[in-house]
């Protein structure tokens, strides 16, 4: 296992599912972790500081150290107090995951606003403002001379980078999560920081909320374990990993693919001159026969080595 013991990392979203997971794994690690979690329903509605809390107790019986944190991570100034809760207990700041979501799934043509608002919110801008203040944070000790290895892994979703019925503001903020995440390592890369993300498959109180209760098997691997998608997160967070950077990571199981998203595809090239809109359509129906449109999120999953929660 990487050796973290140097580290203090922020993991939002950590008192359930996924998030709670990575604090554990990061903490048997060896880092150090504030567990953010506002504690509220799926839908992102209410707060209970309860389940931050026991995290922390679990990571303690672990021998590891770690406080509790509350913040709203859409809230600009909350995430900077988060952040600073983290150098003032721990002394620094190297490791930070955006996990921290919630979901309101609706058809597109019956969904209302404040669905939608609330999800790009708490997702989009739940990434976006810790990040900020982290990389402030990480420039300013780069720029006095520090050898700074710095990690942020951001969480998109399979409905992100391959799109799911149901859910155009959650698949929205996720891939916005996945550009956000290209534009932050290119930016952030000079300062000695890496910016990854995941696209995990976990039972959690999302996913069970999409697809129905998923109990665990009676035997064997349990491939929707919120675990499986940990080890991903410790092993960018190791120094060795300092060069791996911008890149999306699918996991299912004991499935990690690197993703490669809008590569260049089908080309429609008119030379030295502009396209005649007959011309193109004649061009388009010629080498698209059958029409094209998104294979969906089943067939890109088994693709990428893993299977829906649906099956």
């Amino acid at each position: 296992m990487p050796n973290l013991s140097e580290k203090v990392a922020v993991v939002t979203g950590a008192g359930r599912g996924i998030g709670r997971e990575h604090a554990l794994a990061l903490a048997r690690a060896g880092a150090k972790i504030v567990v953010n979690d506002l504690g509220a329903s799926v839908a992102g509605e209410g707060a209970d500081e309860g389940p931050a809390h026991e995290v922390v107790r679990e990571i303690e019986s672990l021998g590891g150290e770690a406080v509790a944190n509350g913040e709203n991570v859409a809230d600009f100034a909350g995430a900077k107090r988060m952040l600073e809760q983290a150098i003032d207990r721990f002394g620094r700041l190297d490791i930070l995951v955006n996990n921290a979501g919630i979901l309101r799934d609706r058809m597109l043509v019956n969904m209302d606003e404040h669905e939608w608002d609330a999800v790009i919110d708490v997702h989009l801008k739940g990434h976006f403002a810790p990040t900020r203040h982290a990389a402030a944070y990480w420039r300013e000790r780069s720029k006095a001379g520090e050898d700074v290895r710095a990690r942020v892994i951001n969480t998109a979703s399979p409905s992100g980078v391959f799109g799911n019925v149901g859910q155009a503001n959650y698949g929205a903020a996720k891939a916005g999560i996945v550009g956000f995440t290209l534009i932050a390592a290119q930016e952030l890369s000079r300062y000695g920081v890496t910016v990854n993300a995941l696209a995990p498959n976990a039972r959690t109180r999302m996913t069970e909320q999409a697809f129905g209760e998923l109990p665990p098997p009676e035997e064997g691997f349990d491939a929707a374990d919120p675990a499986n998608n940990s080890a991903v997160v410790v092993a960018l967070c190791a120094d060795e990993a300092q060069d791996i950077t911008g890149q999306v990571f699918f996991v299912y199981g004991g499935v990690v693919n690197m993703l490669r998203g809008w590569e260049a595809g089908e080309l429609f090239s008119a030379g030295d001159s502009r396209w005649d809109p007959d011309a193109l359509l004649l061009e388009m129906r010629e080498r698209l026969p059958d029409g094209a449109e998104p294979p969906g999120m089943l067939a890109s999953m088994h693709a990428a080595g893993g299977r829906s929660m649906r099956e």
